[in-house]
């Protein structure tokens, strides 16, 4: 997940971008699918998140339709050096925090984080979507 997330910076054509979307979106479906008993969850999720990609997907083709694929060997290169030292990170353990560790895994269980994740996000979201509608206008149909 790491790895797709510090590509997705090195990534300039929307069809790409739009790629590495659906990867992390399939794969965050995948994982919520595995801690949660209950499937609809991950499923909602990535119904809604594929429509919105969609959307995006349209929007960005209808923008920079003749946009080529451009491969630089700089960027190869950075990768090439990016993905193992990510994975180098990500193994590393500190034995000396094994109480901080047990008790942050029980106050902060996987299923709890993406839940309070997904709930911050939707409220970021809410803040952001009324602070960009005009309020002196209303809503766009009048009752």
């Amino acid at each position: 997940m790491t790895i797709i997330s510090s590509l997705f910076l090195l990534i300039t054509h929307p069809v790409s971008m739009g790629l590495t979307l659906l990867i992390q979106i399939s794969i965050i479906a995948m994982n919520l699918k595995l801690y949660n008993s209950n499937s609809w969850f991950s499923y909602i999720l990535f119904i809604i998140m594929v429509g919105g990609l969609m959307i995006i997907f349209i929007y960005m083709t209808s923008i920079s339709s003749n946009l080529k694929f451009v491969i630089s060997n700089k960027k190869i290169i950075l990768l090439i050096f990016l993905v193992p030292s990510i994975l180098v990170t990500n193994n590393y353990e500190n034995k000396n925090n094994e109480p901080l560790k047990l008790f942050l895994k029980f106050i902060y269980s996987n299923e709890n984080f993406v839940i309070i994740t997904m709930i911050s996000y939707m409220f970021i979201v809410l803040i952001a979507v009324s602070n960009l509608t005009k309020i002196k206008q209303g809503p766009i149909r009048k009752i």
